[in-house]
């Protein structure tokens, strides 16, 4: 026991201190665990470890005493083009640094008795990164897009620290709850230029790492409704955060950047004795929170330069403000299970959801081009012993892009192309007890 939480605590400290990127589903993983993520994700209502408190609580009380440690690589593909204007120079592409990111994960868990256990999933939400180095920008001024400096980009994580207790009702349903405590840190540099678009251009740029500190919850449920059917639903509420001060005049609402809520309802079946399949679908409502959903417009028309226009609520920062226009995501997920042998178990998946980011938006969302719709998976457990496994997911979503242009008559009006692919590797191991 004292062994498990000194490695949770080295693990949350890691996560803390690791930037993270996965700007997959939106800004959320495609899949949290690695068993949940050889399989596209789709894990609510088949359970694989301790990591399932992060797709339904309910599945906690199947893992029994056990103890998982993991950790991915991950690595998003992104970049921009514009035709003409003052983004970048006609036909030039500018390709994002930083490509490569450490994403530790943990879960500990502990059967109270034989219908009940405790435990705690400690693992990163989500995130979105963007690095433009100074000399592709702008025609290798430095300035993005119009009038800032220096590199440019932003660097957003979330880490949930899961405490859970999941109860089996009778022989067929389980339930089970997790308090979520979030935090998330941002940054951005090199966009100072919208500062004639800001309530505050103080709290816009260059202000180094914020922190944000939130509460809420997730409640799930399994049934199993036959010999070879499993239902699965959690639900996630909207996480409240604490402002981040130093963006101000970024966010809208004075800086609030909550973490949207979100639901999944799901299913697994048992084709054969050694084969299973999932099928999960995921709804996020980025609409909930204004800094991701609200659009460009109105603020261009209203904000004028130095928010002096005639509804200075749309500035950047303001109640109103613009923010990324996001509209919600529904990802459907399709995972296989097989039991090759007593000792290798083999996974491959599948998920699609629109991405978030309508032709209208593209400009604001050169900093967050969460474009990506498809992910392939594949992954396999080994069995070590009979206490240990070691289980690998690898991920790729193939290149998407969109395109849009500025609102007319504003200084940025021109085409512009957000692209992204992703690779992942993800490996983690995993000790039971009695």
């Amino acid at each position: 026991m004292k062994k498990a939480q000194r490695i949770m605590g080295v693990l949350a400290v890691s996560a803390l201190t690791t930037s993270t990127a996965f700007a997959t589903n939106g800004y959320f993983a495609h899949g949290y665990g690695t068993a949940t993520k050889g399989m596209a994700g789709a894990g609510v209502a088949l359970s694989h470890d301790t990591m399932a408190a992060a797709v339904n609580p309910a599945g906690m009380v199947f893992a029994g005493n056990r103890m998982d440690v993991g950790a991915a690589i991950f690595a998003p593909l992104r970049n921009y083009a514009a035709d003409s204007g003052l983004l970048v120079n006609p036909d030039t592409e500018v390709v994002s640094d930083k490509y490569l990111f450490l994403i530790p994960s943990f879960g500990y868990n502990h059967m109270i008795d034989d219908q009940s256990s405790i435990g705690v999933s400690v693992y990163g939400n989500g995130g979105m990164n963007t690095f433009y180095p100074a000399e592709d920008t702008a025609g290798g001024t430095g300035t993005f897009p119009l009038l800032g400096g220096g590199n440019a980009g932003v660097d957003l994580m979330q880490l949930f620290i899961a405490p859970t207790y999941a109860r089996k009702m009778n022989d067929k349903v389980s339930v089970g709850v997790s308090a979520l405590l979030a935090y998330q840190r941002f940054k951005a540099y090199g966009i100072s230029s919208f500062r004639v678009l800001s309530n505050d251009g103080t709290a816009l740029s260059e202000n180094n790492y914020d922190d944000s500190y939130g509460f809420g919850a997730r409640i799930g449920i399994q049934a199993e409704v036959s010999d070879r059917v499993t239902l699965g639903a959690s639900y996630q509420s909207r996480v409240y955060m604490t402002e981040f001060d130093k963006y101000a005049g970024l966010f809208a609402e004075q800086g609030d950047f909550d973490i949207p809520s979100n639901f999944t309802i799901g299913l697994a079946y048992k084709a054969r004795n050694d084969l299973t399949l999932a099928f999960d679908i995921q709804h996020i409502m980025y609409s909930e929170v204004a800094s991701i959903a609200n659009p460009m417009q109105p603020g261009f028309n209203n904000c004028g330069i130095g928010g002096t226009g005639p509804d200075t609520s749309y500035c950047l920062g303001g109640d109103n403000g613009m923010g990324f226009g996001w509209d919600d995501m529904t990802i459907f997920k399709l995972g296989a299970q097989w039991q090759y042998d007593p000792t290798l178990t083999v996974r491959a998946g599948i998920s699609y959801g629109e991405q978030p980011i309508p032709e209208t938006e593209v400009m604001f969302n050169i900093l967050a081009p969460a474009v990506m719709e498809v992910h392939l998976t594949a992954g396999f457990t080994k069995q070590l012993d009979k206490d240990s496994s070691f289980s690998v997911a690898g991920m790729w979503a193939p290149e998407n892009s969109v395109s849009g242009a500025a609102p007319d008559g504003t200084l940025f009006a021109q085409d512009v192309e957000l692209t992204m692919q992703q690779f992942e590797i993800e490996a983690s191991y995993s000790r039971t007890w009695d």
